[in-house]
């Protein structure tokens, strides 16, 4: 009797090793896969230094058409009931319904230029008016840390990595905004 069971749990075991190692190589060729893939946030576009020219679109999936100026609704005055007849006249009247036309978007139009200066850590993205400027972005290199100043006469982005530390400035002080740098 212990000569036919043998066999059966050679087999089974042999078919529990082969498994168990097609297994173990399946996960680690996976596992170097997915370690290998990046899963990082997007940077952000690049913002041109020159302006270039735009053609306007000819047409958007969120284009909506202007909602017509609102005309006054005449509105009925109804006489008001004695107090005792409240009770066995009470009427249920419907809210008006809510308006089903979006607000427009209220977005500030911009004062300026938008201008863009990289340096060695990241990038400063400022809309430059004319009589003062704001910042629109600032992005740190991988690696670097950022800090932002902003005064009333100018917006300081410094970026550091260690030792190693780039400015980039922009001021409106005695003149029309512009953009300095600074390596060091």
């Amino acid at each position: 009797m212990q000569r036919l069971l043998r066999p059966g749990w050679v087999h089974a075991g042999a078919w529990t090793l082969a498994t168990g190692a097609a297994v173990t190589l399946s996960w680690f060729g996976v596992h170097t896969v997915l370690a290998g893939t990046a899963y990082d946030p997007p940077r952000a576009l690049p913002v041109h230094d020159v302006p270039s020219p735009r053609a306007d679109p000819q047409s958007s999936s969120t284009h909506r058409p202007k909602p017509p100026s609102p005309t006054p609704t005449p509105t009925r005055e109804q006489p008001r009931k004695p107090a005792g007849d409240e009770k066995k006249n009470r009427t249920h009247e419907a809210a008006p319904p809510p308006s089903r036309s979006p607000s427009p978007s209220r977005t500030p139009p911009s004062s300026g230029s938008v201008r863009g200066a990289t340096v060695p850590g990241g990038r400063a993205v400022f809309d430059l008016g004319s009589s003062s400027a704001s910042l629109v972005s600032a992005t740190p290199d991988e690696g670097w840390n950022m800090r932002i100043w902003n005064t009333p006469d100018w917006i300081r982005v410094t970026f550091t990595n260690g030792d190693t530390q780039s400015s980039v400035f922009c001021r409106w002080d005695a003149s029309q905004p512009r953009i300095e740098t600074f390596t060091g």
